[in-house]
């Protein structure tokens, strides 16, 4: 595709597991993108609390985790998503732990910590050439993104994927486990006071339920050259 006219923002937003990420990191690859997972901002604070012996009930102590420490994502040759920082330390292979995907829901619903991260993740657009992932991207974070993509697929397609992710990283969960967990997610994602998840009004909306990784790509892509030419 040709990079003349493309939006200096892309934004994917999206419900768990509906692929987000690997959309991201495909596209960004495609267009010559830096790909940034905001959601990988909320594990690194979870990650830093568990880390420090915080509990995550407590939002205030939470909360001023969030304000106080530096979050920056540098791009990795040998990483698409790049190298996770929290105060220059690399944090990047501690973010996926079983304990971070446990708790990272309810520290991403603090609106304290939500606050403190978007300002965070708007500095890190303002390089330009990037795609954003994430739940609020297109409504809070980057309203003015140039293409707004709301990813989706049925719980069961998204269950489906869950449990695979977790069963290649040796780690033995049912369908019916993580198809509860997903809905679990889906509610206080929606249901959440501060910034909760919801397709923006210009958003194009992309269900992959029966889409291969390939397809969600390619039509991704026609909507950004959609987009582009509109605004030409």
């Amino acid at each position: 595709m040709k990079t003349v006219n493309l939006p200096q923002t892309i934004a994917i937003d999206g419900p768990a597991a509906s692929g987000k990420s690997v959309l991201a990191e495909r596209l960004a690859a495609a267009l010559g993108y830096f790909y940034f997972d905001t959601g990988l901002m909320y594990r690194a604070v979870t990650n830093e609390a568990l880390s420090r012996r915080i509990a995550i009930a407590d939002e205030k102590a939470v909360t001023e985790l969030a304000g106080t420490v530096e979050i920056n994502v540098h791009p990795a040759s040998d990483d698409a998503r790049g190298v996770v920082s929290v105060d220059g330390r690399d944090v990047s292979a501690e973010l996926h732990r079983p304990e971070v995907d446990r708790n990272v829901s309810v520290v991403s619903a603090y609106a304290g910590v939500r606050r403190a991260l978007t300002d965070q993740q708007r500095r890190i657009a303002r390089r330009g050439s990037i795609i954003m992932a994430g739940r609020d991207i297109g409504t809070i974070v980057v309203p003015d993104a140039g293409c707004k993509i709301f990813l989706t697929a049925s719980v069961e397609a998204r269950a489906r994927r869950r449990m695979r992710d977790r069963l290649e990283r040796g780690q033995h969960v049912t369908f019916e486990q993580m198809r509860d967990e997903i809905l679990r997610r889906d509610e206080l994602d929606s249901l959440r006071s501060v910034a909760p998840l919801r397709a923006a009004e210009d958003a194009i909306e992309l269900d992959n339920s029966d889409l291969t990784i390939e397809e969600t790509v390619q039509r991704a892509l026609e909507i950004v050259g959609d987009r582009s030419r509109a605004t030409a």
